[in-house]
């Protein structure tokens, strides 16, 4: 009997969450997925020295101010992992813009466009990269006009189904609804409740955003994203794509079972409902005290673990 990995990769386009190679070599997923977390974890392992020292020296050469070689180190480091992640895939990596400029829709396409510059000089065409976006109001409407421009999308840090929707209704190529985060949440407030996987909140929220998806028609792909356990990925089975960790693909990978299709496209449609407006928007996140909390704790963290990069790379540029 095969693996639960290999009977997963049958339904659904495994996705490895990671920027560590060895762990792409090995499970050989379709794309891969960054953010700034995995970003530092993965330098301050000592791993891509040689991509660090090169955007160190690149920086240097192209400005002698601190604040803008900052900025000029940062943005080729990611491509450069990106660059590099993407010897080792078939499809896509995914590179997020700063989180602190989750509230800034100019100032994100900005960032982005930059972003896409610097892979199209290192020969890397559009159609293999995600630029990552914290969804938000502002985020999910810059989104719009770079999907416009050609350049797709991963509105990512989804805990509301008002956010899914609107991306949709943006044309957002991909949304990453996060399951284990959701669950986290729920724990925290019921520490006695007990759920199983396939009752979990989080799973509950992709079932639900994918049936509507499909149902209306949207051709926004839905990964689900940030796991707990093995069992809310089996229970997403049939999900667009599933993006996992290393020691959850290691889990998968050693595993015998059967592997059943928990989600599926049945074929039916429904005409779309109107667009959701801003206000609409904004409260029916006001109304949802797990998103509003949990969105703007993933763009706290990730915004921190983007400064402790700067700041490693401050110090790599003072020497």
């Amino acid at each position: 009997m095969t693996s639960l990995l290999a009977q997963l990769k049958a339904h659904t386009v495994v996705v490895a969450d990671t920027g560590e190679l060895s762990a792409i070599q090995r499970f050989q997923p379709e794309d891969a997925t960054t953010n700034p977390s995995l970003i530092l974890k993965a330098i301050a392992a000592g791993q891509y020295p040689e991509l660090l020292s090169a955007a160190i020296a690149q920086a240097r050469q192209l400005s002698d101010d601190p604040h803008q070689q900052l900025q000029l180190a940062s943005d080729r480091l990611v491509v450069a992992m990106g660059v590099e992640i993407l010897r080792h895939v078939p499809g896509r990596v995914s590179t997020e813009v700063p989180a602190r400029l989750s509230f800034d829709t100019a100032a994100t396409l900005s960032k982005a466009r930059e972003l896409c510059q610097l892979y199209q000089q290192a020969g890397i065409p559009r159609e293999r990269i995600l630029i990552k976006i914290a969804s938000t109001w502002e985020g999910i409407q810059a989104a719009r006009v770079l999907e416009q421009e050609g350049i797709q999308c991963n509105l990512t840090l989804i805990f509301n189904f008002a956010q899914a929707r609107a991306c949709a209704e943006a044309g957002v190529f991909l949304i990453s609804p996060f399951v284990g985060r959701i669950l986290d949440w729920h724990v925290k407030q019921h520490p006695q409740q007990h759920f199983t996987p396939a009752t979990e909140p989080g799973v509950e929220s992709v079932r639900a955003i994918y049936q509507f998806f499909k149902k209306h028609d949207y051709r926004t792909v839905v990964m689900g994203a940030s796991f707990r356990n093995a069992g809310e990925i089996l229970a997403l089975s049939g999900c667009d794509r599933l993006t996992i960790s290393p020691a959850l693909l290691e889990e998968l990978a050693a595993a015998k079972g059967q592997v059943a299709l928990a989600l599926q496209d049945k074929g039916e449609r429904a005409p779309r409902p109107a667009a959701l407006d801003e206000a609409t928007f904004r409260w029916q996140m006001n109304e949802d005290a797990m998103a509003t909390e949990k969105l703007a704790e993933g763009i706290r963290v990730f915004d921190q673990d983007q400064r402790k990069l700067e700041a490693l790379l401050s110090q790599q540029l003072a020497t």
